[in-house]
């Protein structure tokens, strides 16, 4: 043996194991499917952030740091299988990552099931970063995770990654890691980055990434504002290239900017205008979904770039037409009067739109949400519209308030995913709730408006295919898989194993049997929903007036609109649209 090679020292590896949680369905099986809808920006941000701490040798020089990465909304978690990676290596750590409130519970089984193994587990995300924010007690189901073992994380991980690392490589990590007071900042940070093979288990092999965080509003439904903070941290353009460059380099092309409100993101324009550059001179292809606000049309060339720099989709809160209900959740930032004039914005830019509406303020009924929808369907030049129950998020003011005045919330966090009614409501018995959230969307994605949507499509120059795809998973996701959209996902995948704890295990003679006729019984009812819609597609596109097509949301905005559009003829709307114009008349110097 040759002197060089007696003092070659032998590498140690250390392996890291990130998990991005599903949840439970009602049954108590894990939502996860063959090819899952949304890509998870948390697992992309740790997973960049272990890279950039395996490229820096945080460890040391004698460690190899071996990442693997998960996303079990569309892979099955298998214990034995995350014990076997971690004791093959020198030493380990399973981190759960991004763990909203209603992935919590899964979280839970996930851990308990790997501290039984002897392995070092962590925690993090919305639940443990907002309930450590907002409450005075540690939360029951963190408490839990505390008594198990299990490291809580909460705040953000850039600069932090590599001490938790460290812990975990000498057998101590600590209890608790708060930077909760500590916000990083982002610009030159390591860049969100997932491998291409973990890319391509989402429909459409979409990835994503944030471009800032932080809201500046004061919404008491959100949680963002108590977690992120409400002060704007953002990459800087530079930072958006290198993630655009890396995942177009693996044949990535399609991007979810995971900002809650983009257009506050205050170097939205440089941001765009790199974006611009990359597609037009660069040639790049890509495209863009994002998230903005209501007033995101009144920043100048916002909505115009956009459009240059790929966006395809965007999502709005619209959240309510009722400008009592807004007020009410201090979302004053959304104007009803403003609506027309965005929505339109965004359709003469050719942007497909998502609106997200709230059901459960204070002062909805049955009867009023149902009136409510029918009037959007008429007024409003929205393409998709989804809905979401009033829920007390814990980390947001409206859990804390309940919290702290004792009012009853269900105690089953897997229930705090914006689709179960989990609070009571004043008006409504929750039955009565159920029942006009399941109404709303009957009402919204009914064949007569799906032509409707369709045929405005075709006029404003919007791919109609592309929206008949979208009101397609809408439609079926509710009405077939009974999952929110946003949790949907191409064939619905089950294991027998993978049932929430305290339920009973199915026999296999039970459970295969059940799975497969449940299985085919879908397949059949997407097939027939497919048809019955691409019925009303053909309808559409043979009709040889459809690009002339005209209705009540696609007019462009008139001066008389407030007097004349039903949805400002309310005892609510009537008093907004007063305030609007005395506002108006002291800003002009008017005696009002």
């Amino acid at each position: 043996m040759s002197v060089s090679e007696s003092t070659v020292i032998k590498r140690r590896r250390f392996c890291l194991v990130l998990i991005k949680p599903s949840h439970y369905d009602d049954e108590g099986y894990v939502i996860q499917w063959l090819r899952s809808a949304i890509p998870s920006n948390s697992l992309a941000v740790l997973y960049g952030l272990a890279l950039e701490c395996a490229e820096q040798k945080v460890l040391g020089p004698d460690f190899e740091l071996e990442i693997h990465a998960f996303d079990e909304t569309n892979t099955h978690i298998r214990p034995a299988r995350i014990e076997s990676l971690v004791k093959s290596a020198d030493a380990g750590v399973v981190m759960l990552i991004g763990v909203q409130s209603n992935q919590f519970p899964r979280a839970l089984d996930i851990a308990k099931q790997l501290r039984e193994r002897g392995l070092q587990v962590a925690i993090g995300g919305f639940h443990v970063s907002g309930t450590i924010s907002m409450l005075k007690e540690r939360d029951p189901d963190v408490k839990r995770a505390s008594e198990m073992g299990v490291s809580l994380f909460a705040g953000e991980a850039e600069g932090r990654l590599g001490q938790v690392l460290l812990d975990a490589a000498d057998g101590g990590l600590q209890p608790l890691y708060n930077f909760m007071n500590d916000l990083p900042n982002l610009e030159g940070a390591a860049i969100p980055l997932l491998p291409a093979e973990r890319v391509m288990r989402t429909a459409g092999a979409n990835t994503s990434f944030d471009a800032g965080r932080g809201c500046p509003y004061q919404c008491s439904f959100c949680t963002i504002i108590n977690v992120q903070g409400r002060k704007s941290r953002r990459r800087s353009p530079d930072d958006i290239e290198r993630i655009v460059r890396a995942n177009v380099q693996q044949g990535i092309h399609r991007f979810f900017i995971t900002d809650d409100n983009f257009a506050r993101n205050k170097d939205w324009e440089a941001i765009l205008d790199r974006l611009i550059h990359l597609r037009e001179v660069g040639r790049l292809e890509m495209n863009f979904i994002i998230q903005v606000d209501t007033l995101c049309h009144r920043l100048p060339n916002f909505i115009e770039k956009c459009s240059r720099a790929g966006v395809k989709r965007v999502f709005i809160g619209l959240e309510n037409i009722n400008p009592a209900n807004l007020l009410g959740a201090k979302k004053q930032q959304n104007k009803i009067t403003e609506y027309r004039k965005m929505l339109l914005a965004w359709k003469e830019a050719r942007v497909l739109t998502y609106c997200g509406y709230i059901l459960g303020f204070p002062n909805d009924t049955p009867e009023s949400i149902i009136h409510d929808i029918q009037v959007i369907q008429k007024e409003l030049p929205v393409d998709l519209l989804e809905f979401f129950y009033l829920t007390p998020l814990p980390g947001s003011e409206d859990h804390k308030k309940l919290h702290e005045a004792g009012a009853w919330m269900d105690a089953d966090l897997n229930k705090y995913d914006l689709n179960h009614a989990v609070a009571e409501h004043q008006n409504m018995s929750r039955a009565e709730w159920e029942r006009t959230y399941h109404l709303a969307w009957e009402t919204y994605y009914s064949d007569e408006h799906i032509e409707t949507v369709l045929r405005r499509a075709i006029a404003t120059g919007i791919s109609p295919g592309k929206a008949l795809f979208l009101i397609f998973w809408f439609k079926g996701c509710i009405g077939i898989e009974k999952i929110h959209p946003l949790e949907g996902g191409f064939l619905r995948m089950k294991h027998r194993r993978t049932r929430r704890s305290g339920l009973p295990m199915e026999s296999p003679l039970v459970f295969y049997p059940k799975f497969l006729f449940e299985t085919v019984t879908k397949v059949t009812r997407w097939i027939s929903l497919y048809t019955r819609l691409r019925l009303i597609y053909r309808k559409v596109k043979r009709d040889p007036s459809r690009r002339e097509y005209m209705d009540l949301a696609i007019t462009p905005v008139t001066d008389d609109e407030i007097e004349t559009r039903e949805m400002f003829q309310s005892e609510f709307a009537q008093a907004y649209v007063g305030q609007v114009r005395r506002i108006e008349r002291i800003r002009r110097g008017e005696a009002v």
